[in-house]
């Protein structure tokens, strides 16, 4: 037993580190392997890292876009964004509550003034008018009894009166008879005063009449769907359906467009400046515009003034309501000039090589999407674009070197 325990003890202390023996030395070989181990690593994380972060992580970029540029775009001094707006426009409904018994137009139909456009439903408006008449024949037929009877009675008081005087009557018997004229002449006062109103009445059921006839005040186009047949217009009667039903009706030849310029550009604008105007539904055709209105107030909360440009091209295919932008220019175009075809243009800082091509990156949400172009001359601060994505789509700005195809990225805010 003593043995085992001097053998685990001289076991034990040869497991002792010797704190006092000196280190060893690497050999130059070593240092070599290391130094070459730590530049590697040094020159891979350089590298690496931004493409790492390219892949892994969301860069942050500028956005622009691909834009129709109008080859007036040289003379434009200011544009401003806006909306079709009819100068002459009416909502139409019913005056007086019924039930829709005729419809004479459509969505879309073009309309002259006084054209009718419903008829509500009659009936019981003419039978009120017919008993109306009645009412005012009976009327009438009182007012000539009570007449008959007051001539008869004032004939027997002058007769009275005259034996009175000669003393073959007595007194009495003719102020009886003054009396009694003076309450047939007061009965034929009521009598006449029922037939004005009943009279009163047939007219004002013949406006109501009038009035369930409903028709266009203005000459337009119907711009709504119109109640349908059946419908109650007005208040609710307790059956069928309740409805305003409104006709709205616009001149589409009044159309202007109504935009928004900021306060502190509108000495640029003036009575009768040319300008160009391209609506979004539109963004290959353009027309040409004029100022014709200056709106007297300013729009405090966004700091604009409105102003009216009236078409002064053909607008057929122009809707109430589009969108719409306004070039204000410093010379008029001409009819060529205004038929000339937009460029589709890419600005000069978003188009980047990669592998000896030109490309863009398209934003397509948190991404990006590498998509290869092929340029035109240059064009202000950008380059024609021949073949690539459409206008409007937004591309980064000045691309970094380390953006791949699939790349995150998050948009930069404006400050």
């Amino acid at each position: 037993m003593a043995d085992v325990s001097d053998n685990l003890s001289s076991d034990l202390a040869s497991l002792k580190i010797n704190r006092t023996a000196p280190p060893a030395r690497r050999g130059p070989a070593g240092w070599l392997i290391a130094a070459l181990c730590l530049g590697l690593a040094f020159f891979a994380y350089v590298l690496g890292r931004p493409y790492l972060e390219a892949q892994f992580f969301k860069t942050t970029v500028e956005v622009t876009e691909i834009a129709l540029v109008s080859p007036a775009q040289a003379s434009i001094s200011l544009s401003s964004s806006g909306y079709v707006v009819p100068q002459v426009r009416s909502q139409v409904g019913a005056r007086i509550p019924g039930r829709v018994a005729k419809l004479f137009v459509r969505e879309g139909d073009r309309v002259q003034a006084g054209q009718v456009l419903i008829e509500l439903e009659q009936a019981a408006q003419q039978a009120a008018i017919v008993a109306a008449r009645q009412r005012s024949a009976v009327a009438r037929a009182r007012v000539a009894t009570a007449r008959a009877a007051l001539n008869e009675v004032r004939r027997q008081a002058e007769r009275t009166a005259r034996l009175v005087q000669h003393g073959a009557a007595p007194a009495a018997q003719a102020e009886d008879l003054a009396t009694r004229v003076l309450s047939l002449e007061e009965q034929v006062k009521a009598s006449e005063a029922e037939v004005a109103a009943a009279e009163a009445e047939m007219a004002s059921l013949k406006v109501n009449l009038d009035y369930m006839t409903i028709t266009a005040p203005i000459s337009g186009t119907v711009l709504n769907k119109p109640p349908e047949v059946g419908m109650v217009l007005g208040n609710d009667f307790g059956i069928g359906t309740t409805t305003t039903g409104t006709i709205e009706l616009a001149e589409m030849s009044s159309l202007n467009v109504e935009t928004d310029v900021p306060e502190g550009r509108l000495h640029t604008v003036r009575i009768g400046s040319p300008c160009e105007i391209v609506l979004d539904a539109y963004p290959q055709r353009r027309f040409r515009g004029e100022a014709i209105e200056i709106m007297p107030r300013v729009n405090r909360a966004k700091a604009t003034v409105g102003v009216k440009v009236k078409f002064v091209d053909n607008t057929e295919g122009v809707l109430p309501d589009m969108a719409a932008r306004v070039s204000f220019l410093a010379k008029s175009l001409d009819a060529e000039q205004i038929k000339a075809e937009p460029k589709l243009v890419v600005p000069a800082d978003a188009v980047a090589e990669r592998g000896g091509n030109k490309v863009v990156f398209v934003v397509e949400g948190d991404v990006v999407r590498m998509k290869p172009i092929a340029l035109g001359e240059a064009f202000g601060e950008g380059f024609e674009l021949k073949a690539g994505p459409d206008a409007g789509t937004k591309v980064v700005k000045a691309p970094p070197d380390t953006l791949t195809d699939g790349g995150k990225i998050k948009e930069q805010v404006a400050s």
